[in-house]
């Protein structure tokens, strides 16, 4: 059965603590100390793995330090993209669609950010070696520690809903979590939105969380990305 996007409600703001490690611990441990180091992080691996999860927290964590001032670029924002004195921290996301002024854009940060001791956090699809940018910044990417992020698996998403559903006083039963896991994507910011969803609808309706409650909200409240 195809597995349906999450369209619901806004995920709770990224952050080590609501990141589910996994394999990924040398990633998580190599950027929640990145700051101690210019060596630049690059981060990769599919949709839902946790790339953007990351960058952005360690960006709210750089926010929260006295005085820092990180700052977070990627194909949303065009170019050209502006370097700041005093800025500490420069992450740049979806390095695979960079377009070509970005890209030049990006390797002007990279320069700058060396000459001032501020480290570079990226991520996207691909590996460096296999991005669709100009050499100059696929090597300036790769030039620190690169790591292949993986994405959580059926047993670690169910133990992270359940946890979290417990956290909450939700009874999530077996029968709830076999059809959230057959019929959802499984990347931990989807299902933390979707139990988001989920508890909000059975408070306002004081009723148990079951799957017929949850096709009832999916009736009322989502739609797949095709119909959107």
């Amino acid at each position: 059965m195809q597995q349906l996007p999450l369209r619901i409600g806004p995920a709770p703001a990224p952050s080590f603590d609501n990141f589910l490690v996994g394999a990924n611990a040398a990633a998580v441990a190599a950027l929640r100390e990145a700051g101690a180091a210019v060596m630049p992080i690059y981060l990769w691996g599919p949709a839902g793995c946790g790339k953007s999860h990351l960058l952005r927290a360690r960006l709210q964590a750089e926010s929260a330090r006295g005085g820092a001032r990180p700052a977070a670029f990627g194909p949303a924002r065009p170019a050209p993209w502006r370097w700041e004195e005093g800025c500490t921290l420069v992450a740049i996301d979806g390095c695979e669609s960079l377009d070509a002024a970005q890209q030049h854009a990006a390797f002007a940060l990279f320069v700058e950010a060396a000459g001032a001791g501020v480290p570079v956090i990226s991520a996207g699809r691909l590996p460096p070696v296999d991005l669709p940018v100009r050499e100059d910044l696929r090597t300036r990417l790769g030039w620190g520690p690169v790591f292949q992020l993986r994405p959580i698996d059926e047993a670690e998403a169910a133990a992270v809903l359940r946890s979290e559903a417990a956290r909450r006083g939700i009874a999530l039963g077996d029968e709830v979590i076999g059809y959230l896991m057959t019929h959802f994507a499984r990347d931990l910011g989807s299902l933390m939105a979707l139990l988001d969803a989920l508890d909000e609808f059975a408070l306002a309706r004081q009723r148990a969380v079951t799957v017929p409650l949850l096709r009832q909200m999916l009736a009322e409240r989502v739609l797949p990305e095709s119909a959107a």
